[in-house]
């Protein structure tokens, strides 16, 4: 059998750039000291969910990929040990951004970055207006540990992405996650958007057959207008819970996942095996209209 333990790092932010960064690195030794071997840390970790508002100042808080942060969690990871996962707000060039997670081998190695293919554009959420969408495709990343998969909290929400990256042979999910809850909502609505977050990444694991873990940020933000829900999770080849993070505190857990559970589901759940590509072109469409 083949074990590997993952730590998520669930954690609150401030305006200080450097604070969170230096936290983020405590919570990451935090994790390596109960044993684990892949930490994922939450998206945009190193400041507040700046997306609230459409401002030209936030731009200053994009950094190049690699660099000063990459070069900090490098240093860490081989010292430690550990696959680093840090999702990061990218300056590729003048003018254009991306929301971009970097990977971190065991040995400090910068393995390579995910962007963010879907952009929401939301009340709270404007991310159109500082990300350019990803143009390096679905990526897996073969660490010492896993062959791991990352997505990026919009990217949840679409099974193709997901199916894609497992069919590039991901073992395990990760999905750096910002998403909250506007504090003038009722406890229903509440209530309906998280289980609907939830459950669509647990469809994941049990379409694909492989474990989902997802990060998620803490804490009140945008003036206390955005209570984020935390509720950091991970599920096994089937759906089922193995953990899952309070919505209120700040929560740096250790699973260990048994990758093999893959292929037994797989071979019992045999949905790889049924798949009929040769009828999915229509997937392509924007919209299929009756003619």
């Amino acid at each position: 059998m083949v074990k590997v333990k993952v730590g998520l790092v669930q954690m609150s932010c401030t305006a200080d750039k450097a604070e969170n960064l230096q936290k983020a690195i405590d919570k990451v030794k935090e994790a390596a000291a109960k044993g684990a071997q892949i930490v994922c840390l939450q998206e945009l970790f190193t400041s507040l969910y700046f997306c609230d508002v459409e401002d030209y100042e936030n731009f200053q808080l994009a950094e190049a990929i690699p660099g000063p942060s990459t070069d900090a969690l490098s240093g860490i990871a081989k010292e430690l040990g550990i696959v680093i996962i840090a999702s990061l707000f990218e300056k590729r060039a003048q003018g254009l951004y991306h929301n971009t997670t970097a990977v971190l081998d065991a040995d400090g190695k910068y393995l390579g970055k995910y962007r963010k293919m879907h952009i929401p554009d939301d009340p709270a959420f404007y991310e159109k207006f500082y990300f350019t969408p990803g143009d390096l495709g679905y990526k897996v990343f073969d660490t010492k540990f896993a062959k791991i998969g990352v997505l990026i909290c919009w990217d949840q929400w679409y099974p193709e992405a997901a199916r894609i990256t497992a069919l590039m042979g991901a073992e395990i999910l990760f999905y750096p996650t910002a998403i909250g809850w506007a504090t003038s909502q009722d406890d229903a609505t509440n209530k309906e958007q998280y289980e609907g977050w939830q459950t669509i990444q647990r469809s994941h694991a049990v379409a694909n057959g492989l474990h989902v873990v997802s990060v998620n940020r803490v804490g009140f933000e945008q003036d206390g207008r955005m209570r984020f829900w935390g509720g950091s999770f991970v599920a096994n080849p089937f759906g089922a819970l193995l953990y899952k993070a309070s919505h209120d505190k700040e929560d740096t857990a250790v699973i260990e996942l048994d990758l093999a559970k893959t292929d037994h589901y797989r071979t019992h759940w045999p949905f790889l095996r049924d798949r009929r590509i040769d009828s999915y072109a229509p997937i392509e469409k924007r919209f299929i209209e009756n003619e």
